[in-house]
């Protein structure tokens, strides 16, 4: 045929389309075939969509009735208009899958009959959308922040394809907020915080465009006489009002699906009376959404698998005890990306000889698996250090023989160490290392000292090489450092560096109460490059003066 013919169903979207209709239209079959035809292709002069209420083609054919226009204009594949005659034939209503055929045929609108161009100031070429594609993707990949990912999509959007990007987001509990609302203006980009907010919930029912990407129904191209109508939910007197507000002529909307949900839509918007969105605009956008779709659910993966480690560590790290004579504080920091939770841990208690325990471990890995390896080990210790009034090293030898049979911990690194006072009041520090960081003493006068005795290897190397204890004086007014990795450790730089960043800062930091220093440690000490969590444990002998008035306060 020399004519264009597609067939739509009942609820006019198209599930056929024959060859000189992709011909003409300049469009492959999986552009057109499920795509609603009156959303896909129903143009004014200018580009602009027209609303529905305006067009026959719209409603169902009727069983013996044909309808016919006297001129529409179809959107090229290649951003150019199509002027053309079209017709619409109905079909025997016993077929449940074709409620009509659509013929078309090019007509003559200039003087050589040709398409002419809707929208050349912003159409691209197949190379600048894949680069566009490839650029997305790069963004949404390295961002793991949600927020700034989605700026930095709209950021490649704007303006070489729109002068307006809003992003509708669907939370958790299905309320919907309009997480961001962006406009090029003057060479810049500027955020219309005051256009952000929270929106009406998702309708059931509703035909408006918006209202249907909520749903995940279809992609849609609408424009101010969109929202003349009487608006039938809240979502479109919403939509309305932003068209009004940003001058928005013509917008394309369409759904943002991640691969098990619908997480919102995004919105395209141009203020140009002649700057009509195309087939292909419409198609570059869905590409752009779903991988927006895509990397949304995978943020959610990770802050909820964060959010459920950082419990069960809130949980599992424990209170710590109050001692007489003695001060103490720890500190945990999660890392900071979202993606990575850890097994860093401290802990303290009083034994039944009267001693204390201090642990600081770390257990290898950086997820939920890691925390939840981090609370079996911790209960083993505890269970361990309190049964047996043993050194630590032995403490440690059982811990690590029985670590490989009733544990999911492959790998781990801690210190055990038991804090005892004698009949005068001196304090003994007696421990041991599983290849741990050694425990950093800092007296008062601020002269610091690794305490490198009592290494071995780490947990779960199934070694049979024996362990140490190591003891030492706490002096009055020393704080007595445990840490993890994650305080030193550094891509840039050697651990040695890193150990002598910390000595010297715990240094300057001797006379301030212990819980200013533990403060300013990490924020001073920690690598900016470093992906990991970090664990502290704090112990300081205070000077004989100050520990009586600390007794008394307390």
């Amino acid at each position: 045929m020399s004519a264009g013919v597609y067939a739509v169903d009942g609820s006019g979207h198209i599930v056929w389309a024959n060859a000189r209709a992709l011909e003409l239209l300049a469009l492959s079959p999986g552009d057109v075939i499920g795509r609603d035809a009156h959303d896909l292709l129903h143009r004014d002069a200018h580009g602009r969509p027209v609303t529905r209420e305006s067009c026959d083609r719209s409603r169902k054919p009727s069983a013996r009735r044909m309808l016919r226009t006297d001129r529409a204009w179809f959107p090229r594949g290649d951003g150019t208009l199509l002027p053309v005659q079209w017709f619409s034939l109905p079909c025997e209503p016993g077929d449940e899958t074709v409620a009509g055929l659509i013929a078309f045929h090019p007509v003559e609108d200039s003087p050589q009959g040709a398409a002419r161009p809707a929208v050349a100031a912003r159409a691209l070429s197949e190379t600048e959308r894949l680069e566009l594609l490839a650029d997305t993707t790069a963004q949404l990949i390295y961002n793991v922040d949600v927020h700034e990912s989605l700026f930095q999509v709209v950021r490649l959007m704007l303006p070489r394809l729109a002068d307006w990007a809003v992003v509708d987001l669907i939370t958790e509990t299905d309320e919907v907020t309009r997480s961001l609302v962006v406009q090029a203006r003057d060479g810049a980009l500027h955020v219309r915080e005051d256009l952000q907010g929270p929106m009406p919930p998702v309708p059931e029912t509703s035909t408006m465009p918006l209202s249907r990407a909520l749903r995940g129904a279809a992609s849609t191209l609408a424009g101010p006489e969109t929202y003349e109508v009487p608006p039938d939910t809240g979502i479109a007197v919403e939509q309305g009002k932003l068209f009004k507000v940003t001058g928005i002529r013509t917008a394309a909307i369409v759904p943002v699906r991640g691969p098990r949900e619908v997480l919102g839509a995004l919105t395209l918007g141009r203020t140009g009376r002649d700057e009509a969105f195309t087939a292909a605009d419409l198609a570059l956008l869905e590409d752009i959404a779903r991988r927006v779709g895509i990397a949304l659910e995978n943020a959610r993966h990770y802050q909820r698998q964060r959010q459920v480690a950082e419990t069960m560590q809130r949980y599992l790290l424990p209170q710590l005890p109050r001692l007489s004579g003695v001060e103490m504080t720890a500190r945990y920091l999660p890392a900071p990306d979202a993606s990575h939770v850890g097994g860093d841990w401290y802990d303290a208690f009083t034994l039944p000889c009267g001693d204390t325990a201090l642990v600081i471990g770390d257990v290898a890995g950086h997820d939920l698996e890691a925390a939840a390896g981090m609370a079996q080990l911790r209960n083993m210790l505890r269970a361990y250090t309190w049964a047996q009034d043993q050194p630590p090293y032995r403490t440690v030898e059982r811990l690590d023989q029985a670590m490989g049979a009733i544990t999911t911990v492959r790998m781990a690194t801690l210190t055990l160490a038991r804090l005892s006072v004698d009949d005068t009041g001196r304090r003994t520090l007696r421990w041991t290392s599983a290849g741990h960081p050694p425990p950093l003493l800092v007296d008062h006068e601020g002269v610091t000292s690794y305490l490198e005795g009592g290494n071995g290897l780490l947990l779960g190397t199934a070694s049979a090489r024996p362990r140490s204890d190591a003891c030492t004086v706490l002096p009055p007014g020393s704080t007595l450092v445990l840490y993890t990795d994650g305080l030193i450790e550094s891509r840039r730089e050697s651990l040695d560096a890193g150990l002598e960043r910390m000595r010297r800062h715990a240094a300057s930091l001797a006379h301030r109460s212990l819980d200013s220093f533990a403060d300013h440690l990490l924020a001073r000490t920690r690598p900016s490059d470093n992906d990991d969590d970090v664990a502290l444990l704090a112990v300081r002998i205070p000077l004989p003066g100050r520990a009586q008035r600390r007794d008394r306060e307390g």
